[in-house]
């Protein structure tokens, strides 16, 4: 074989080796992408009604789709039906409920209420805003996350009075510094 064809094929293997790091990047990439972005459902909770998680890991950010005080059963906390019939529904019974629900959600992926940075809430009617807000003030105070309410015209089921969104940071392990860019981050 020739100098020239030995210098050719040295290069072509060299090429397809590259090719086959590169491919191998993209797929630890893919994968580390995935473990970064994680969803789930929290199976001893109540099943979403509709084909949701009950929350997503993005990075060091976790987002709680909304909740509401529904049982694993499908029943409400908060409801109590009279002896004639009539219904009488909770708003501070719902509020704890929610807030406790949120918790335990949270709780799946590592995080408590303390890592929360915002909270939006629904109610269906603000004559139901005073008790609310003295169940929120039982688990938050002026240093917890930011706070959106408002009131909607209903929510998924009509003994519902209240469901709450939320989302939490809290970094992967208390070791790993910011994902930062490289310039921007003195610890790599």
């Amino acid at each position: 074989m020739t100098d020239a064809k030995v210098s050719e094929a040295t290069a072509s293997e060299a090429k397809a080796s590259e090719a086959k790091a590169s491919e191998a990047k993209a797929s630890e990439a893919k994968a580390s992408e995935a473990k970064a972005s994680e969803a789930k459902v929290i199976e001893h909770l109540a099943a979403p009604r509709g084909r949701f998680p009950h929350v997503k890991r993005a990075g060091d950010f976790v987002f709680v789709s909304g909740t509401s005080a529904r049982r694993p059963d499908d029943s409400f906390a908060g409801v109590r039906t009279g002896a004639d019939g009539s219904v009488v529904l909770d708003i501070r019974e719902q509020t704890r409920a929610v807030i406790e629900n949120v918790r335990e959600i949270l709780a799946s992926v590592g995080c408590d209420l303390s890592d929360l940075v915002s909270v939006n809430t629904y109610l269906v009617s603000m004559s139901d805003f005073a008790g609310y807000n003295e169940v929120y003030g039982e688990y938050f105070s002026y240093e917890g996350p930011t706070r959106t309410t408002v009131a909607v015209h209903q929510l998924p089921h009509p003994h519902l009075l209240i469901e709450m969104q939320v989302t939490a940071h809290k970094h992967r392990s208390a070791s790993a510094p910011p994902n930062l860019p490289r310039r921007l981050n003195p610890e790599i």
